[in-house]
């Protein structure tokens, strides 16, 4: 069972430029994925190739990156979430040279699977936040570098057609390798490490069998509308694909640290979010292959919108601009209702953005605006992701943790990208010899976008509520699955450390936590319980905050512990901690959610 640690040799961030900074390689990453999108259609005339062979160039992306983020995830708990991240960045930056000074075919892929590396700093970067961010700005941070994979996505397009038109198609990959360098020095500059440590060894054998499972399974996923979908090839590699990630849960189990926790990922909280993410991740893409291709198709087909790539790429951009703009609609929603709520929200939102775009594809502007609708509801949905497993995990998996989320959602990009795109090939017409996709292709894509966001819903509504939250007090809501982790009551059996210390005065004790309890807006709240709780679920210390909102709790051992938080007229807290077991007092302020009255 891993535990956290604490490196001494790392400074505490004061998170004045922890947050643009991380967002900021959230968005290198997003046009990193997106340059492409104008030029896919002049791949093989660009590399001398088949259509089919050009696809590899965007496929190896994907598959790098789907087996490098639950991987960099792991490495970051294990020995420093910011070391990873810019090396996640500086195998991106080597990616895209590459992939600048070549037109083969080979090199061009090569080139494309290390870009792909870049994929961890999404979860890295949401876990530097967790681990460096003060409560009361830790929510609309994880929601703006959340949505800024979208936000990244919207600027990118019309910045790369625009690049496209009017430049070598090379200069793309210039412009990512400039972006990737920025970010590593940003974050050299103004991201400390984070003090958190796993303490434990990195499962090699666990990455190579998850690496062999996920390329085997999203391998005929992205080519099988090209082989076929009912070839040997294709189903040979699903059976494959089934066998080899069956044996490597199997030995996960029986590992001291895995490389992912499965009884961890299989607690309700972490795995509906999951299942729910792949269905976001399908609707995400459907808008991105659809509303490109309608704009730009010839007004002589008689529903082609006609505009050029850059026109095209303007109208799709309020989509990753609104995904912006929700972060902070979703930090208020959040405190009042819970992610749960937010996710759902979204999910709504985009189910109606979707079925309103079926009845508006005759004009450019109606396209906006189902950009926006579709905008604000995944932005909703993709910020709610981070919190939802943030809250069910301990902090020394939450790198792993949303390495695994954000690999949900990949593994529903590229669902939606297979899936859409033979809806969309075997409804086309064939027009002097050129395929090319007709309107019912369309709308039968934004169906299945609207079935798979509906699904996601249902996944959403079996994750635990604010009704889990008011228990919050129960450590079984929060602690491990693990059967020998069972809460126990406190009893003459099973002592509990209680503090009886209620002095106003968070001074008297000088090893464990100490910090303040506030509201949402940053008042002290005095004679708030606080109560400490160790990982078997049992009571470790509890006291009352002083006049000032300070608390103070002593630890008896090092180890994993929560802080849940009940006070009058606020909505309770249980905030996940680790200590060392030395001498030192972690500070950790604790930010309650407004009042809530509960059914």
């Amino acid at each position: 069972m891993t535990r956290t640690t604490t490196d001494p040799h790392t400074r505490r961030p004061n998170g004045s430029g922890i947050v643009p900074v991380l967002a900021f390689a959230g968005i290198v990453v997003a046009v990193m994925q997106t340059l492409l999108v104008p030029v896919i259609k002049d791949l093989p005339e660009l590399l001398g190739t088949s259509p089919g062979n050009a696809t590899w160039v965007m496929t190896s992306t994907l598959l790098a990156g789907a087996v490098s983020t639950p991987i960099m995830g792991r490495l970051g708990d294990l020995y420093g979430k910011r070391r990873m991240l810019i090396a996640s960045l500086a195998v991106m930056v080597v990616g895209s040279l590459v992939a600048g000074f070549t037109s083969d075919l080979l090199v061009m892929i090569v080139g494309r699977a290390l870009q792909g590396f870049a994929m961890g700093a999404i979860p890295l970067g949401i876990g530097l936040m967790r681990d460096g961010l003060p409560r009361e700005k830790l929510g609309s941070a994880m929601a703006l570098m959340s949505s800024s994979i979208g936000v990244g996505g919207g600027l990118a397009l019309p910045v790369a057609a625009l690049v496209a038109q009017h430049a070598d198609w090379h200069a793309l990959f210039f412009g990512s390798a400039g972006l990737g360098v920025v970010s590593i020095v940003l974050t050299l500059i103004f991201v400390p490490e984070s003090p958190m440590r796993a303490v434990g060894t990195f499962d090699a054998p666990g990455a190579l069998g998850l690496s062999a499972g996920l390329v085997l399974f999203l391998l005929p996923i992205t080519k099988g509308s090209d082989w076929g979908w009912t070839s040997g090839t294709t189903l040979g590699l699903f059976g494959a694909a089934v066998a080899v990630l069956l044996l490597w849960g199997v030995m996960e189990l029986r590992v001291k640290a895995p490389l992912v926790d499965l009884r961890t990922t299989a607690r309700p909280a972490v795995l509906f979010t999951n299942l729910a993410s792949i269905m976001v991740g399908v609707a995400f893409y459907a808008v991105s292959l659809v509303l490109p291709q309608l704009l730009q198709l010839p007004a002589s087909t008689g529903y082609g919108l006609g505009q050029s790539m850059v026109v095209a790429g303007l109208c799709v951009a309020p989509l990753g601009l609104t995904m912006m703009f929700t972060a902070p609609v979703y930090a208020r929603i959040s405190a009042k209702y819970g992610p749960k709520v937010t996710l759902m929200t979204g999910m709504l939102i985009i189910a109606v953005g979707y079925g309103a775009g079926l009845g508006l594809m005759s004009a450019a502007w109606q396209t906006i605006i189902i950009a926006v609708v579709l905008g604000a509801g995944i932005g909703l949905a993709y910020s709610s992701l981070p919190a939802l497993i943030i809250g069910a995990v301990p902090a020394s998996e939450t790198g792993a943790a949303n390495g695994l989320n954000t690999l949900m959602r990949s593994i529903g990009t590229s669902v939606s990208s297979a899936v859409i795109g033979m809806v969309l090939a075997n409804t086309a017409n064939q027009v002097g010899g050129v395929a090319v996709p007709t309107m019912h292709g369309f709308r039968v894509s934004f169906m299945i976008a609207t079935g798979a966001v509906l699904l996601g819903l249902v996944f959403a509504a079996f994750l635990p509520g604010r009704r889990a939250a008011a228990n919050a007090a129960k450590p079984h809501l929060v602690a491990s699955s693990d059967p020998l982790s069972e809460p126990a009551p406190a009893s003459a059996s099973a002592p509990a450390y209680i503090s009886t210390s209620t002095s106003t005065s968070a001074d008297l004790v000088t090893t464990g936590f100490r910090g303040r309890v506030l509201t949402s807006e940053g008042s002290p709240v005095a004679r708030a319980k606080v109560t400490l709780i160790d990982r078997r679920g049992r009571q470790a210390g509890a006291t009352l905050s002083s006049a000032d909102g300070g608390y103070a709790l002593a630890v008896p051992a090092a180890g994993a512990y929560v802080l849940a938080v009940t006070a009058g007229g606020h909505g309770p807290l249980a905030s996940g901690a680790s200590h060392p077991g030395d001498d030192r007092s972690i500070e950790m302020d604790l930010a309650l959610p407004g009042a809530t009255v509960l059914a």
